[in-house]
């Protein structure tokens, strides 16, 4: 029996499949273009570092916080119609730039409607892909697609990079063509199918829900404790080893990153939450304590003991954020993402004080160990919150707390 089952789990349906290859293409088209927007704005068009800055911070807020108008948007409109509605604006955003290369106002316009449409898509993208699909398909489906947006995110940037400064013109004609192609195929897509109501599989077996912990809290904390990596890694690996070296880091974190969650999955879905919490966290305190101990190998180790408490935390937050809500998936991760981008904007501002207060004291490594006891004694409170929680709603119910117990 387990035999004629496993060829079900692991195949994709068509409109899976083609979701999957689309979310490649997509992320491969944006981050051709969007890592390098801070050097077009400011060096071609001229715009100020300061004026580039609050410009940057505008489209990020739109692009994560954005993300809670997806669900009610997909409950008018559908989740196919929203993530043509997304690519639309995409494509417009992007040919805009062409004009927008000899106009401030046109780029910056062209910017914020590109985060617009991400705001919109990535919500109604992950809903469809789970949609009429049983909870054991989650983890599978979910895990594929992360991997195939941090494998466009990874190959994206070098291969726009001899066209990013000389032909920059033909660049965005591309990238608007290709969102413009992945936008008609999309329209070919059936509707999504309705999902039926869980009924008993969905109750967890291992005192999760109990355990009183917020995915949407949880996801703040760990966004904010992995954009310290994000952010200020190029900072502190650039002078202690080479521009090559801090390069070839980033190729092999999302190399790792591509392959091992899609193996990794049905084990972290498996996981209770306190576990994984567990997990995740004390595989990004190992990392930061190794990126503290300094030299290539430290820097190393570091990025791959972080990719794995990324892998681990991103996705049991994910599918916690479905197992505990009534929501439309839609709704559910466009909350997921409006935490994302508090925790990033959190990280940002505190991460900037801190490391400016260990480079005054005179060593950066301070701030990796800094961050390092952050990721130990953040799960914790967590945990400790959650159970505190957890125990108020179960008092007044004597049955539950001897349940409990028991």
């Amino acid at each position: 029996m387990s035999i004629e089952r496993a060829p079900k789990q692991r195949r994709f349906t068509a409109p899976q499949g083609f979701l999957l290859a689309g979310s490649f293409l997509i992320t491969l088209g944006s981050f051709a273009v969007l890592p390098y927007m801070s050097v077009l704005l400011h060096q071609r068009l001229g715009i100020g570092l300061g004026t580039v800055g609050f410009v940057l911070a505008v489209a990020s807020l739109i692009q994560f916080a954005g993300g809670v108008v997806a669900g009610p948007v997909a409950a008018r409109i559908g989740l196919r119609r929203s993530m043509l509605l997304a690519l639309a604006l995409r494509t417009a955003g992007f040919a805009a730039f062409v004009p927008g290369l000899t106009s401030p106002v046109l780029a910056i316009g062209a910017l914020l409607l590109v985060s617009a449409g991400a705001a919109l898509y990535l919500p109604a993208n992950k809903a469809y892909l789970v949609a009429g699909s049983p909870d054991a398909d989650r983890p599978r489906l979910l895990s594929a697609s992360s991997s195939a947006f941090n494998a466009g995110m990874a190959l994206g940037p070098p291969a726009a990079a001899p066209l990013v400064m000389g032909s920059p013109g033909v660049l965005f004609t591309c990238v608007a063509g290709l969102f413009a192609l992945v936008g008609v195929g999309h329209a070919f897509l059936p509707r999504e199918e309705a999902r039926p109501e869980p009924v008993a599989s969905q109750e967890p077996g291992n005192g999760e829900r109990h355990s009183g912990l917020s995915p949407f809290l949880v996801t703040v904390v760990s966004v904010y404790a992995f954009m310290f990596f994000q952010h200020y890694l190029a900072l502190y690996a650039v002078p202690r080893t080479s521009a090559g070296f801090y390069g070839v880091v980033l190729m092999a974190y999302a190399a790792l990153l591509v392959v091992a969650q899609p193996l990794l999955a049905e084990w972290i879905a498996a996981l209770s939450y306190p576990a994984a919490l567990r997990w995740g966290f004390g595989a990004m305190a190992a990392g930061m304590a190794a990126i503290a101990g300094g030299g290539h190998t430290g820097i190393a180790v570091g990025g791959a003991l972080l990719c794995v408490g990324e892998i681990v935390l991103f996705l049991k937050n994910d599918l916690e954020a479905l197992a505990r809500s009534s929501a439309p998936p839609a709704t559910v991760f466009g909350r997921q993402r409006l935490a994302a981008g508090i925790g990033a904007f959190a990280s940002g501002v505190v991460g900037g004080q801190l490391y400016a207060a260990a480079e005054s004291a005179g060593s950066a490594r301070a701030f990796w160990v800094a961050v390092c006891l952050q990721c130990l004694l953040l799960p914790v409170l967590l945990v400790y919150g959650g159970r505190r929680t957890a125990r108020g709603r179960s008092e007044p119910r004597a049955e539950t707390a001897s349940e409990l117990r028991g």
